[in-house]
């Protein structure tokens, strides 16, 4: 019995034998009924399994394939299923106002122009309208341009059909496309099953690419809980955060995205005139504190977001990113920058900037050998996430550094302090006010760096240039009252040759660090059963070189992890960083039961001074 859905009222009837006898061919009702009873049962059967099988072959298409692959697959389903010669797909890009060659089946993307106006083209009307186009023949269709080129593989005919690919995020909108179906007939007649048959595979791609999204957004999920993770695995350590850790730590979890070779994170100056590298992975290849001037052109368009946006030939630009693939060619480029990267054998950089308060003040810089095309939205989050955690880290590292910095102006002050109270006390004051006046200078000037030392976290200090030599003594007084305070009463302090001045310039706080620093090293590797510490300050070529040295000897395998600043505790950590920063270099010596660190800085010359 035939089901209601299939039943064929009278006024079908009456057209069906109506069409027959005009060819020719004269059937009664119950014939015709017949006939039909017919293709229902035998032909409409197969040819309905068939498309039902063709669309699941769609829906089963491989999630983890990528979207141009998924779209591919989908135009030779098409192709196969209606008997046509190819099929094309095209997305339009809504920054350049094109439609972009995204994939075709049989053909090779070479046999297609990579892009068309979005205007005037049958892509760009099905695009528009979001209605499927017909050509019967492309000779004589005003909107299809290059007829040369497709009658040359002796296509006549097309089917334009509308393709959304939809986006997850609230700011984004459906990517749309069009799929073209070509044939070689001329003055092909489109039925309407036709078309209803390709729009409903061009459909499907829908839930093959939402899939892969969702599949795309657990994945994503799963790297920012790792990357979390690891950051937090470092937090919980006693020696604090250091962001080379966690770039070491985190960037194995980005391998699926991006295999990385090289990687940077950049922070823009207040001037918004320049960017300074404030680290790298890994760090040893890198020129930490290294400034660089905005009016360089992938800076200036990364931090600026200058555009135009879109796919060039040599690299795309987008607010979200911009991923250079031509190196050798690209104009962002300087001729140096691409010197460096064929040496380095980088075919690929991408850049990422990240926004505070909607503006950009940091971005990462990703340099890798291979050959990479573009990435998804999901990937590019996965990036945004990996620098704004970045970000977080390298704050909560600076602050770990300014307490660190924090100890020795904090011990002299008060050992000074009480010093001063001790004279008072004693009723001493006018035969020692000269000791007094010094102690109190020596107080508000280290409580005076305590204060820049927090100012620092805001940025607030300026190059200034000093005297090497002068800096150097100064600090091995305060040293030397940091000792007495702490008891540490067998170890003499030795001054050597000072040659004065030694003009370099700097933030004068950051030498006061460095040399802080090695100072309260120095001390604390003195054995117990006591030593000396001396000081030395010497011009060497340009350089302007400070020596700090103590009894004790370092094993030659530890010498090199110490020029690293990979010591146990932070302060050669934050010495190296320092000492980069300041375009300086660091050396160590260790012979004799003497261990000697030697920081050396450019030469001011006396008419720069």
């Amino acid at each position: 019995m035939v089901m209601d859905h299939f039943k064929i009222d009278q006024k079908l009837l009456e057209s069906i034998i109506a069409n027959l006898k005009e060819k020719g061919c004269s059937l009664s009702s119950e014939e015709v009924a017949t006939v039909v009873e017919l293709i229902r049962e035998e032909v409409l059967y197969r040819y309905v399994d068939r498309l039902i099988s063709q669309v699941e072959t769609i829906l089963e298409i491989n999630p983890s394939l990528t979207e141009k692959e998924i779209l591919q697959a989908v135009a030779r389903s098409v192709v196969e299923y209606l008997g046509a010669e190819a099929a094309s797909i095209r997305i339009f890009d809504p920054y350049k106002e094109e439609m972009v060659s995204f994939g075709a089946y049989p053909w090779v993307e070479e046999d297609q122009e990579r892009t068309i106006p979005f205007e005037d083209s049958i892509a760009g009307e099905v695009v528009r309208t979001h209605r499927s186009y017909f050509v019967p023949n492309i000779l004589k269709e005003d909107k299809y341009k290059n007829k040369e080129r497709v009658e040359k593989k002796g296509i006549h005919s097309m089917l334009a059909i509308p393709i959304s690919l939809p986006r997850f995020s609230l700011k984004d909108v459906d990517t749309e496309g069009c799929l073209q179906v070509y044939y070689k007939e001329k003055e092909k007649v489109f039925t309407p099953l036709e078309a209803k048959i390709a729009e409903t595979f061009s459909r499907r791609v829908s839930y093959v690419i939402a899939r892969k999204r969702i599949m795309g957004l657990q994945k994503l999920n799963v790297t920012k809980d790792k990357i979390v993770e690891q950051i937090f695995l470092k937090l919980g350590r006693r020696e604090g955060i250091k962001i080379k850790d966690v770039f070491n730590l985190v960037i194995p979890e980005l391998a699926d995205i991006m295999r990385i070779q090289r990687c940077s994170l950049f922070s823009v100056m207040d001037d918004r005139q320049h960017v300074v590298l404030e680290s790298g992975f890994p760090e040893l290849h890198h020129g930490i504190g290294k400034v660089f001037d905005m009016r360089v052109p992938y800076i200036n368009a990364i931090v600026n977001q200058t555009g135009p946006f879109g796919e060039f030939e040599n690299e795309k630009i987008y607010p979200t990113y911009i991923l250079i693939n031509n190196i050798q060619a690209s104009y962002l480029l300087p001729p140096d920058l691409k010197r460096f990267l064929e040496g380095q054998q980088i075919n690929s950089v991408l850049y990422i900037p990240l926004r505070v308060n909607e503006v950009v003040q940091y971005f990462l810089v990703f340099d890798a050998q291979a050959h990479h095309r573009g990435f998804t939205d999901e990937s590019i989050e996965v990036l945004v996430f990996f620098g704004k955690e970045l970000m977080k880290g390298l704050r909560l590292e600076k602050m770990d550094d300014i307490l660190h910095d924090f100890k020795n102006p904090a011990i002299a002050a008060a050992g000074f302090a009480k010093r001063v109270q001790k004279i008072l006390q004693d009723g001493e004051y006018p035969s020692k006010k000269e000791k007094v006046d010094q102690a109190l200078e020596i107080v508000l000037k280290e409580t005076s760096r305590i204060q820049e030392l927090a100012l620092t976290l805001h940025g607030e200090v300026r190059e200034e240039v000093v005297d090497l030599t002068e800096k150097l003594k100064k600090r091995f007084l305060i040293n030397e009252e940091a000792m007495k305070e702490l008891k540490r009463e067998n170890i003499d302090l030795v001054e050597r040759d000072l040659e004065s001045p030694l003009w370099i310039r700097c933030f004068p706080l950051h030498i006061e660090r460095v040399l802080d620093n090695l100072l309260n090293n120095a001390s604390n590797a003195i054995p117990p059963e006591g030593g000396e510490i001396s000081i030395r300050s010497y011009q060497k070529d340009s350089w302007a070189v400070a020596e700090i040295a103590n009894t004790g000897k370092i094993r030659e395998e530890d010498r090199d992890r110490l020029l690293l600043g990979d010591g146990k505790g932070r302060g050669l950590h934050i010495t190296t960083r320092l000492v980069k920063g300041m375009g300086g270099k660091m050396e160590v010596e260790s012979k004799e039961y003497l261990t000697t660190f030697r920081v050396m800085f450019p030469l001011v010359t006396e008419e720069n001074a």
